[in-house]
């Protein structure tokens, strides 16, 4: 059966996936809930934060590849970009809905001024109040995802060059629309289909130096769209995330179906987020603070950035008892893959991560107030799509179904010959039991004219009486 699925599951033009693979034909879906905080004012004066989920705010997520090279060593490069388009029918908002979050420009930049000199951060501090910043603010959701201009980012560049590298609109997703993740040269499978889609090199590098251990910076699996074929429960999947900048890998937890097609669930493990203390493999990620959460202010221009699953799932509770409002549930925040294993493909998957900050009271940063420290959710955001429609039916046709009439065809063949070939050996077992036995044992008349080995073949039947009656 694999021979009949090799040709179609690796990166060649001449392959069924290979369109799917080069633009994504299924309808993706990035979906964006904030925080929001309900007591700033009490946040600033030493309160606990308390949050209320808005949202999702839903865009359609069109992915495609440019730059397609194949290179000698059976693999190939290319760039993939992104494009977002705002979903109003799928969305529980508008994109001008006015939400209140941690101004992270002044809170984020005051943590990692905080070993500044004490001259400066007041001299910091007072251009904040000439420009009534305020460590709360209240902006659109579209100002938040994709940027607005904000005076800080000239003041930041000016007095501390190099602290923030932007210019011009700030926002957290600013640099995500209409750009690629990097150049990722993978393995197409035609000479080793083991291989196929694995990272050979992203961006020119085999592993990347964000973190403090090999084993961390290793750049592992895919790029997160598809898996060599021919899977088992034992199998893990691995891949790369450029936006984590950190290679993940997740586990098998059950069998199921989608729409008429056998797949395998993949989940993360409890350890993904682990820290180094629980899980020492993750130490090369630290420093860490409560397992659950990881730091990748490393990665991130040492903003006070921290990456979970979402409303702390699977987190030391005291990260959700932090902070109000936030009821983790496996079922709204528990990511999954749900794979066809004899292809590598996903069928239906919800890849879902939360974006956190550190606040804290700096002194010098009067903006900061008296806020207690504490990792404080902004958004969390899922990327989810599921084979539909004609696609869906093509990869039935030809990934599924008639590879499985093969499949059975061959088997039946099998059968078949096994059959003729017993029938025949009992055949030739019989016409040699036949010629052993003796005419005896055949059970001839008394009558019956009997021959020896010097009798001659052919005689005259007078004369064959005549020998009877002389015996007689």
């Amino acid at each position: 059966m694999e021979n009949t699925k090799l040709p179609n599951v690796r990166i060649d033009p001449s392959s069924i996936s290979f369109n799917m693979w080069k633009d994504l034909p299924i309808p993706f879906y990035f979906a964006v809930h904030f925080f929001e905080v309900v007591n700033p004012v009490e946040v600033v004066n030493g309160a606990k934060p308390v949050v209320a989920e808005r949202g999702p705010y839903v865009y359609r997520e069109h992915r495609f590849k440019t730059n397609i090279t194949f290179h000698d060593n059976d693999t190939v490069s290319f760039l993939e970009y992104r494009r977002f388009h705002f979903q109003p029918d799928m969305s529980i908002g508008k994109e001008e809905d006015h939400v209140v979050v941690p101004n992270i420009l002044l809170l984020g930049g005051a943590v990692m001024m905080e070993n500044l000199p004490g001259f400066l951060k007041v001299l910091i501090s007072s251009a904040l109040s000439g420009l009534k910043q305020t460590p709360f603010v209240n902006r659109t959701v579209g100002e938040i995802l994709w940027g607005y201009d904000d005076p800080l980012l000239t003041i930041l560049n000016t007095l501390v060059p190099g602290l923030i590298p932007f210019k011009g609109k700030f926002g957290l997703f600013s640099d995500f629309n209409n750009s690629n993740s990097g150049l990722f040269t993978v393995y197409t499978g035609v000479k080793d289909i083991h291989k196929c889609h694995m990272v050979d090199t992203w961006n020119g590098i085999r592993k990347t130096n964000y973190w403090r251990s090999e084993q961390c910076n290793m750049i592992n699996g895919t790029s997160g769209e598809m898996w060599p074929p021919f899977m088992t429960p034992s199998t893990s999947l691995e891949f790369y995330s450029p936006d984590a900048c950190r290679s993940m890998a997740l586990v098998y937890e059950q069998p199921g179906e989608f729409k008429g097609i056998p797949t395998f669930r993949y989940v993360a493990p409890k350890t993904l987020f682990a820290n180094g203390t629980d899980y020492p493999p993750n130490e090369g990620f630290c420093p860490c603070r409560e397992s659950g959460i990881q730091n990748v202010s490393s990665c991130r221009l040492n903003a006070p950035v921290f990456i979970s699953h979402p409303h702390f799932y699977n987190a030391d509770p005291v990260l959700v008892e932090a902070v109000g409002g936030l009821h983790p549930t496996k079922e709204k925040h528990g990511l999954f893959l749900d794979i066809h294993p004899m292809t590598g493909i996903p069928m239906n998957c919800s890849i879902k991560l939360q974006m956190n900050m550190f606040i804290k009271q700096v002194s010098g940063i009067t903006q900061t107030g008296k806020i207690k420290p504490v990792i404080l959710p902004i958004i969390w955001f899922s990327e989810s799509g599921s084979l539909e429609g004609p696609v869906l039916k093509e990869f039935y046709t030809n990934l599924v179904l008639i590879p499985s009439v093969l499949e059975y065809v061959q088997y039946i063949s099998i059968a078949l010959g096994t059959a003729l070939m017993i029938a025949a050996i009992l055949l030739i077992i019989s016409q040699k039991e036949a010629r052993k036995r003796s005419p005896k044992e055949q059970g001839l008349p008394n009558g019956s004219p009997q021959y020896s080995e010097t009798s001659p073949l052919l005689q005259d039947t007078n004369t064959r009486n005549q020998t009877e009656t002389a015996k007689a």
